[in-house]
């Protein structure tokens, strides 16, 4: 009886420990990192068994790591990375064709275009110039309006952008002003502008954080952040050049024998999902979904018109002629 009795109990243990445990899916992306135990919880409300490990770095890094483990990444699913950059990790095949549930109710326009497709955008994040007026007026510089006014001496050391190799708001500005000003305007208005750079950050955050904190006037950054430090006090104003560079964040299955990986792909195209991407980001894929976001600049009227496919495509040789001119005064990694 009491070899019986311990037997079912382990039996009972091991039911149980089965039945509880937690599958652990690896979530490659570079949403902001404040944004990610919000995405995660509410996930797992309706999916308590699964549970998120988040590789987490900028869009340039996280799309150069996937490119260099290219089929042997570690990653199961892809959440909050460039559609452009999605584009190019499907030519690689690190990507896989799958359709979630309820894709019939995104916006076409946010999705990939092609045959079989395999990233469904869930959310446009754009660029902007953030101006800190207080230290504006204090060293006598007037607000700048257009590309070119960056240009001008007077901004000679006060203009801070992200390094495009890094940053996916950088790669998209520098994508943005070649394809609106031409290859060899927008390669020459790059080497006016990099006269008045006093450097370029990894993160495509960064520069407006410095511009709200005062660290430098102007910060070539992230719609998102500036928004939030506007709506915190930051003294800044956002300024939207014609031709502000922007690209939509989307998801990708890449471990498709995962149905823990497949849920979440399926939960982050739904209504609900969508309602949480536009408690920060005013322009989702959802169609029923379009709330305003507090301080966030409208961006209609001076959006570039980009083709991703060009973008993922001349990514490789864009960034190796930008590092080849303008590398020099990155900042160090901390």
């Amino acid at each position: 009886m009491k070899l019986a009795h311990c037997l079912g109990v382990t039996l009972l243990l091991a039911t149980s420990a089965h039945v509880y445990a937690k599958e652990t899916i690896t979530v490659y992306t570079a949403f902001e990192t404040d944004l990610l135990a919000d995405f995660k919880n509410t996930f797992q409300k309706s999916h308590p068994d699964i549970d998120i490990n988040w590789v987490r770095d900028s869009t340039g890094v996280i799309t150069a790591k996937l490119l260099a483990e290219g089929k042997n990444t570690q990653a199961d699913v892809i959440w909050g990375l460039a559609g452009s950059s999605l584009a190019l990790l499907k030519e690689q095949g690190v990507i896989k064709p799958f359709t979630p549930v309820g894709v019939q109710s995104l916006k076409p326009t946010m999705l990939d275009p092609q045959a079989n497709q395999a990233w469904y955008g869930h959310d446009a994040f754009f660029n902007v110039v953030c101006f800190n007026e207080i230290i504006a007026k204090q060293l006598n510089l007037p607000k700048p309006t257009t590309w070119e006014d960056l240009t001008k001496p007077i901004y000679k050391g006060h203009i801070v952008m992200p390094n495009p190799s890094s940053s996916g708001t950088g790669y998209t500005q520098v994508s943005a002003w070649l394809q609106t000003m031409g290859s060899e305007q927008g390669w020459d208005y790059m080497t006016r502008l990099d006269n008045n750079i006093a450097k370029y950050t990894h993160s495509g955050s960064k520069p407006c954080v410095e511009s709200a904190q005062g660290e430098t006037v102007i910060g070539i950054s992230f719609a998102l952040r500036a928004a939030k430090l506007k709506s915190q006090g930051a003294p800044i104003d956002l300024i939207l050049p014609e031709g502000i560079g922007w690209d939509t964040e989307a998801v990708a299955l890449v471990n498709t024998d995962s149905k823990a990986a497949q849920a979440l792909v399926n939960w982050s195209v739904s209504k609900e999902a969508n309602e949480l991407y536009n408690t920060v980001y005013p322009v989702v894929a959802h169609k029923e979904v379009n709330g305003n976001v507090k301080n966030y600049p409208d961006v209609e009227s001076a959006i570039a018109d980009i083709d991703f496919n060009a973008m993922a495509n001349d990514r490789a040789a864009v960034l190796k002629k930008w590092s080849a001119h303008f590398e020099s005064r990155t900042e160090n990694r901390s």
